[in-house]
């Protein structure tokens, strides 16, 4: 159920204007009506600059509403694929009634089957079925405990779940355009997995450098900026180490989404060790490299390359590269195509 919490006013004598029945309250400089001074009703934690809600941490409690029919849109308009669900599934507290449990002697529906099967196993052990002649159903007994029925139970409903982990590189050479496009793309993709899992996905953000770090919320994921170096191979080693660490593998179908723009201080071989392992408990997983650098020349795209992941599991591992001058909204939706097809 919502709930709503309405401001209240609120009479405090440290603005030095006087306690309710003072002599002298309202007294002064200035007409009536006039603001003599404001503060905010709340500490102002989750507002930004000018006080506009929504900026800063909590900022982002909009975007899953949002992106539920963003992700119905996509599929709709661009056809992405809607999985099947595979993999580990886990209760919800949802429930059908169906008539799937049997009883014996007393019930809702008779099971006419299951209770001949009981009937004739009784006359057979009384001798009253004889093999060699015409059998008389008719001169059946039948005993109470052969009718077998069955009753209406109530049977939990199962539905996968998902873990998406979107990964993006926030070291200096993000910075601006780079950064936006990732963002954009891994909305997009975060959208797809709400709506094919009907909302039962979970998305972790973590941002790297030359070391890897998880963010609380999408904002923090988005805004966060350093001027850093660039090591590939944390992000991947940060999620191997979340997934072991809460034994996320068991119970959730887990999408790896990595945004960058190719650049690596490393020679790749972390990164694919970190990758190899990343592919034996992910449905999938995109890499997108972005900037003046993604021209198929990019270290993370050459070293990705010669590891030979991209032809030996195609059905894990895809890799786009996006120039920043083609970034329209219509392309990085053809990069998500090509990730997830």
């Amino acid at each position: 159920m919502p709930v709503t919490t309405e401001d209240k006013f609120v009479h405090d004598d440290r603005f030095g204007l006087g306690g309710l029945g003072q002599s002298g309250s309202g007294s002064g400089e200035g007409e009536e009506g006039d603001v003599i001074a404001e503060q905010p009703l709340r500490g102002g934690e989750g507002e930004g600059e000018g006080g506009e809600a929504g900026e800063g941490e909590g900022g982002d409690h909009g975007i899953e509403a949002k992106a539920y029919e963003i992700g119905r849109i996509l599929i709709e308009k661009y056809k992405l694929p809607n999985l099947k669900e595979k993999g580990k599934k886990r209760a919800v507290k949802q429930y059908t009634y169906d008539l799937t449990d049997k009883n014996r002697g007393h019930g809702q529906v008779l099971d006419k089957k299951a209770t001949l099967k009981e009937v004739i196993e009784t006359n057979l052990g009384l001798e009253r079925i004889n093999k060699e002649e015409e059998i008389d159903t008719t001169q059946f007994i039948v005993s109470p405990r052969d009718k077998i029925y069955r009753i209406l139970s109530r049977e939990t409903e199962y539905q996968s779940e998902a873990v998406v982990f979107l990964l993006r590189d926030y070291s200096g050479s993000m910075n601006g355009k780079p950064t936006e496009i990732v963002c954009t793309q891994h909305l997009f993709l975060y959208a797809w997995l709400l709506y094919v899992y009907e909302k039962l996905v979970t998305p972790r953000f973590v941002v790297h450098d030359t070391a890897a770090k998880e963010v609380p919320d999408f904002h923090t994921y988005y805004t966060l900026q350093i001027a850093g170096g660039t090591k590939v191979c944390t992000a991947f080693q940060k999620v191997n180490e979340i997934v072991e660490k809460e034994n996320l593998a068991r119970d959730y179908n887990i999408y790896v989404f990595y945004g960058g723009d190719g650049e690596d201080f490393d020679q790749g071989e972390e990164t694919i060790a970190a990758l190899n392992k990343m592919l034996t408990y992910s449905n999938r997983v995109g890499l997108t490299i972005v900037g003046s650098y993604s021209n198929g020349n990019s270290e993370v795209e050459q070293y990705v390359r010669r590891s030979g992941l991209l032809e030996q599991k195609p059905d894990l591992i895809r890799m786009d590269s996006l120039p920043e001058q083609e970034a329209t909204e219509e392309r990085i939706i053809q990069g998500i195509i090509k990730l997830i097809s």
